[in-house]
């Protein structure tokens, strides 16, 4: 948190000194500071402030593939004369432990289309979840694992 807060104000420092206040300026200005903590802060053992930023922005990269993909697929299910479904719930074992891991792959999940997460057990190791086509509920299973929970694994450890 610290190092993110040293970023955002080596950004406005840039913004300062080179006179143009922008929002292209303060993307470049962050994306400097950036490689500047990193390059610094290397021979000192503090390798994680890069690492986790990209690990959040293949998160969000992920999210958003999933957000289309998903959208896609419930729009052509709903357009479909027939609309062969077979919706149900499907219990997810996380492998996240936190409140904050499981909350964020739960809303994650849920802004998807065709899924909703309901409930988390008690012992805070399953996640129910309810998928508009539940007919494969490994083959989601495993693109929840593959996918959410490996990238927010990799955000916060």
């Amino acid at each position: 948190m610290t190092s993110l807060l040293f970023n955002l104000l080596l950004a406005i420092m840039w913004c300062v000194v080179t006179g143009s206040p922008s929002v292209h300026n303060m993307i470049l200005g962050f994306a400097l500071g950036a490689l500047a903590l990193f390059v610094v802060r290397e021979p000192y053992g503090s390798r994680g402030y890069l690492r986790r930023f990209v690990a959040v922005l293949s998160l969000a990269a992920i999210f958003l593939k999933e957000l289309a993909l998903s959208a896609c697929k419930v729009a052509l299910t709903v357009l479909r004369p027939d609309m062969r479904l077979k919706p149900g719930i499907f219990a997810f074992p996380l492998t996240v432990q936190t409140d904050v891991e499981i909350m964020l792959l739960a809303n994650l999940i849920t802004l998807t289309p065709g899924t909703l997460s309901v409930d988390v057990s008690d012992d805070r190791r399953t996640l129910f979840v309810h998928a508009l086509d539940c007919s494969d509920p490994e083959g989601t299973r495993r693109g929840i694992a593959d996918g959410f929970e490996r990238k927010i694994a990799e955000v916060f450890r």
